[in-house]
C-alpha cells in the first residue's frame, strides 16, 4: 500500500484561505440582509402585540356594553315595578300598607337614577375605547403596512441569496474536513475574535490585509516562503502571501459563479 503524502504547509494554507474566502462570501451574503430578518420578526411581533390589544379593547367594549344593557333592563323592570306599587296604593286600606309600598316605589326610583348614572359613565368608557381603538387601528394598519414591505424586501433577498448561501454553507463544510482539526479550530477561534471574521489575510503593501502594522521584511520572505504557518503579532491573524492569494482568489472566483 502507497504510504500517504503529508500535507505541506503550502497546501494548509492555501486550503486555509480557501475556506476564508467562501465564509467571507457567506458573510457578504448575510451583512445584505442585515438586520433585516430581526427587523422583520420585531414588527411581526408588534403587529401580533397591537392585534391581542385590540382584541382585549373590543372585550372592554363588549363587557360595557353588556354592562349597559343589564342597567336599561333593571330600569326597565324598576319602572315596572313603580307602576305595580303605585297601582296597589290605590287599593290600600291603611297608611301603613300606603307609606310601605311609597318606600317601595321610592327605592326603585333610586334604582332607576343609579342605573342611569351607571349607563353614563359606561357610555363615558366607550367613547375613551373608541378613541383608543382607533388609534390602535391605525397605528396597526401602519405597522403592517411597513411590515408588508419589510417583508417583501427580506423575500426578494432571500429568493436571490438562499440558494447561494445554502451551497457554499455546503462547500465550507467540505473544505474544513480537508483541514486538519487543530488548524481547523484555531481558525474558528481567530475569525470569532474578530469584528470582520477574517481569520486568514494577505499581505498587502507590507502590512497584514486590514492592519497598518508595518510587518519586518525577514517575517515577510518566511510567509512567501510557505514552509511554516505564521500569525500576525497584532491581531492573530493567519498570514499569506499576495502572491498565493491572489491565485487562489481567482480559483474561488469560478467556485463562486458556478454557486449563484
Amino acid at each position: 500500500m502507497a504510504k500517504k503524502t503529508e500535507t505541506t504547509v503550502e497546501e494548509k494554507l492555501r486550503a486555509l484561505f480557501d475556506l476564508q474566502l467562501i465564509d467571507s462570501r457567506v458573510d457578504e451574503i448575510r451583512n445584505v440582509r442585515g438586520e433585516l430578518p430581526l427587523e422583520v420578526e420585531d414588527l411581526a411581533d408588534e403587529v401580533a402585540g397591537l392585534n391581542t390589544r385590540l382584541e382585549k379593547l373590543q372585550a372592554d367594549l363588549n363587557m360595557i356594553e353588556d354592562g349597559i344593557k343589564e342597567r336599561k333592563n333593571l330600569i326597565e323592570e324598576a319602572k315596572a315595578l313603580i307602576k305595580k306599587y303605585t297601582g296597589q296604593q290605590d287599593k290600600v286600606r291603611n297608611n301603613r300598607e300606603y307609606n310601605s309600598l311609597s318606600k317601595e316605589i321610592e327605592f326603585q326610583e333610586l334604582e332607576i337614577q343609579l342605573a342611569e348614572k351607571q349607563i353614563r359613565e359606561h357610555q363615558a368608557q366607550i367613547e375613551q375605547k373608541n378613541v383608543v381603538i382607533e388609534e390602535t387601528q391605525e397605528r396597526l394598519t401602519k405597522r403592517q403596512e411597513h411590515l408588508s414591505h419589510k417583508q417583501g424586501e427580506l423575500d426578494e433577498i432571500l429568493a436571490e441569496t438562499e440558494k447561494e448561501e445554502q451551497a457554499l454553507l455546503k462547500e465550507s463544510e467540505k473544505f474544513a474536513q480537508g483541514i486538519e482539526e487543530r488548524l481547523y479550530n484555531a481558525y474558528k477561534r481567530i475569525r470569532g475574535n474578530v469584528k470582520n471574521g477574517l481569520a486568514v489575510v494577505a499581505i498587502e503593501r507590507g502590512a497584514s490585509g486590514g492592519s497598518f502594522f508595518t510587518i519586518p521584511p525577514q517575517v515577510q520572505m518566511e510567509i512567501a516562503s510557505r514552509k511554516k504557518i505564521i500569525t500576525d503579532e497584532h491581531s492573530g491573524r493567519i498570514l499569506v502571501d499576495h502572491n498565493l492569494a491572489d491565485e487562489e482568489r481567482e480559483k474561488m472566483e469560478a467556485l463562486f459563479a458556478k454557486l449563484k
